[in-house]
């Protein structure tokens, strides 16, 4: 039986949370560690689904990784498979950032093509391409995507949009191939930044990054490595936008708040009250939200994936918001279920138009991807009665100990097993 969360409305969130290791950054970290024979120890790692999921497709390529609570250790043998598992792979998105390591250090890679959240289509155009551009020859057969090359150049290279996949797969091949890589529009994000730290620390050559032009001096040999993963900055968004929507008073802990600039600025013109540290924040609102306009990005801009959040405050907020969904296209399918909680939202392409009410009705709700998952929690905090969120496993993906940090927070809300609705 599946599990779902029955959240009470109307609790002031109040209290501290400290964030765990970025759900972005570990994964590709773990499949970066490929490049190296050798022990790798990450450490800050969060206790969420996808990191077992991330640990069996890299068992089924001959690795052996241990996982002991925040700590993940992975071996990585001299020749590494080079089939990644289609059972494992197509549970989760993330698993398609072996592509690149594999490439580089196998000279072969068959990578079944991932599933994931429901937020719309992810091609690998861009991966595939920038691959190319470095010498190797890819197609997509029998639900793989295929990639060979017995001998990877560098190359100037230029995204059409700077995907943060196709940055981390393109990195992680360069950081091996003969000669320098320019990578032209490169995604900015703070997970792509920890990627070449970590890469860095293994002995690649890497220059630019957190810039859109990065550049990748290719080396012999990369050695196994210690490195400890950033904080989740959406994580602790939501708990940012779960303060404000409360009207209450979170701290949160483990984070660079210059990896969240922008939606705290946000809060700020929605009325919240911001304070901000070397490793944290405090959001205080003391009022209803005033509505505030979004857009999403990449990197420095909103991210996509605080859009569920940013719907969920508009609901109810003062005043009618316009949010721009510029990222993913399918991610606005979170509106019907906001819709089942009473909001006032209709859907235009790639907008939504949000009318504020003061309160929502409570329901059943599903949750359709991790980000629209705790979304839907966070909204249910605002409805009049008892709301039940189904699908919870989503959130489990991405969310240590959701749960529990929301009831230290004062929220009422248990997880229990699902029984038949109908």
């Amino acid at each position: 039986m599946k599990d779902q969360f029955i959240v009470s409305g109307g609790a002031r969130l109040e209290g501290t949370v400290k964030v765990d290791g970025a759900k972005n950054s570990v994964l590709k970290l773990m499949a970066a560690s490929l490049l190296a024979e050798g022990t790798t120890t990450l450490t800050n790692c969060p206790e969420i689904l996808d990191v077992p999921l991330m640990k069996k497709v890299l068992e089924g390529l001959g690795c052996e990784v241990v996982i002991e609570g925040s700590e993940v250790r992975i071996t990585t043998p001299a020749q590494p498979q080079s089939n990644a598992d289609f059972d494992a792979v197509r549970q989760f998105r993330a698993s398609v950032c072996v592509l690149g390591p594999l490439t580089s250090r196998c000279g072969h890679a068959k990578v079944a093509l991932p599933g994931g959240d429901a937020i719309g289509s992810r091609p690998l155009d861009m991966h595939q391409t920038g691959l190319e551009k470095l010498g190797a020859t890819t197609r997509i057969e029998h639900g793989a995507v295929v990639a060979e090359a017995t001998h990877l150049r560098g190359a100037n290279i230029r995204l059409d949009f700077p995907s943060v996949g196709a940055t981390e797969n393109i990195l992680t091949a360069a950081v091996l191939a003969e000669g320098e890589t320019v990578l032209h529009n490169a995604a900015r994000e703070p997970e792509i930044v920890d990627l070449c730290t970590m890469l860095k620390s293994m002995g690649a050559d890497i220059e630019g990054e957190g810039s859109s032009v990065v550049t990748i001096r290719g080396v012999d040999k990369l050695q196994p490595t210690q490195h400890e993963v950033i904080g989740d900055r959406i994580v602790a968004g939501t708990w940012a936008y779960a303060a404000a929507m409360t009207q209450g008073d979170i701290t949160v802990g483990g984070i660079s708040p210059r990896h969240l600039h922008l939606p705290l600025e946000k809060l700020k013109s929605a009325g919240a009250e911001l304070e901000t540290y070397e490793n944290g924040f405090r959001v205080r609102m003391d009022q209803r939200p005033q509505a505030v306009d979004y857009q999403t990005l990449p990197f420095p801009g909103f991210p996509t994936d605080l859009q569920p959040m940013a719907i969920g405050i508009s609901a109810i907020a003062d005043g009618t918001t316009v949010i721009t969904e510029n990222v993913f296209e399918s991610r606005f399918r979170f509106v019907d279920e906001m819709l089942r909680l009473g909001a006032d939202a209709q859907v235009d392409g790639h907008h939504v138009v949000v009318r504020g009410k003061e309160r929502l009705s409570s329901t059943h709700v599903w949750s359709s991807d991790i980000r629209a998952g705790a979304g839907l929690v966070l909204s249910a905090l605002c409805a009049d009665e008892t709301t039940t969120v189904h699908d919870v496993f989503h959130i489990d993906r991405g969310y240590p100990n959701f749960v529990e940090n929301l009831q230290r927070l004062g929220a009422t809300i248990e997880r229990t097993q699902e029984e038949e609705l109908f």
